[in-house]
């Protein structure tokens, strides 16, 4: 069994960088923790939060200093996707381009398998 990989954008890094400079009065190094649970309108849903505390289950992916962890069950479920941050005119976000979907919803939120 391979171990599980999870690609990380130079620009996906440069936000998570940012987000965190903007956090006061930390006491323990930050990080994006990367969540899959039930819901959304495809059936899973990615959750994103900043986090200074890991679990013995989270696995970590680094890149230019920052680290995104992700908990074992969500990582069966992203395994060898992107972690991108793109921005446009309407929005800007976090995208995950995960080779499992089958399937995900319009805004890309949700992902079905």
């Amino acid at each position: 069994m391979t171990t599980p990989t999870i690609t990380i954008t130079d620009s996906a890094a440069r936000q998570v960088a940012h987000l965190i400079s903007q956090e006061e009065n930390t006491d323990h190094p930050l990080f994006l923790r990367i969540s899959v649970s039930g819901g959304g309108c495809s059936g899973f849903q990615y959750h994103f939060t900043l986090d200074d505390a890991q679990t013995p289950d989270d696995q970590v992916f680094s890149k230019n200093d920052i680290d995104i962890v992700i908990d074992s069950v969500s990582l069966g479920l992203l395994s060898d996707a992107m972690v991108d941050y793109t921005q446009d005119l309407t929005s800007s976000q976090f995208v995950i381009k995960n080779p499992n979907a089958t399937a995900s919803c319009g805004c890309g939120n949700s992902f079905s398998i």
